[in-house]
């Protein structure tokens, strides 16, 4: 892998740090404000933070996996098995993350009710999709690896 596109890759990566950082402290301030704005019942508010911070630690530890597999690739191990084993990661936390918003619609569709507003599924929908996507790719890249591997014996 050319080194100015790992470097990218990193960049884009590191960026989620500082993105993590501002919902763990503006998160709170939001879902309060959106509280006394919108009557939703404390339990209702609580769940939302169970689930939105629920899928910040496998968000943090995918980042940190997509850290050491470009690290990987920059050492033309890609198709090694410890690659293997942090796509396997990644994709276990896309599978954890996509569930953990999925399980948590029935609550946005109770709060978007209340509110008029789409944005709010529009945005779990999104999530669900971009962690579904990850999962998926990661998947392929596991079993063309797999393939590769049975080719070349």
């Amino acid at each position: 892998m050319k080194r100015s596109s790992t470097i990218l890759l990193k960049v884009s990566v590191f960026i989620g740090g500082p993105i993590v950082a501002l919902l763990i402290f503006l998160l709170p301030m939001v879902t309060t404000g959106l509280s006394r704005v919108i009557s939703v019942s404390a339990y209702l508010q609580y769940l939302g933070f169970i689930g939105l911070y629920g899928a910040v630690p496998p968000f943090l530890f995918a980042l940190y996996q997509t850290i050491k597999f470009i690290s990987y690739a920059n050492k033309n191990e890609a198709l090694s098995e410890l690659s293997v084993k942090t796509l396997k990661n990644i994709r276990y936390c896309g599978i954890i993350i996509s569930l953990l918003y999925v399980i948590a619609m029935p609550l946005l569709f109770i709060i978007a009710d209340g509110d008029d507003a789409p944005g709010i599924i529009l945005f779990a929908l999104i999530v669900i999709l971009s962690t579904s996507i990850s999962a998926v790719f990661a998947n392929i890249f596991e079993k063309r690896r797999h393939s590769n591997k049975l080719v070349k014996c």
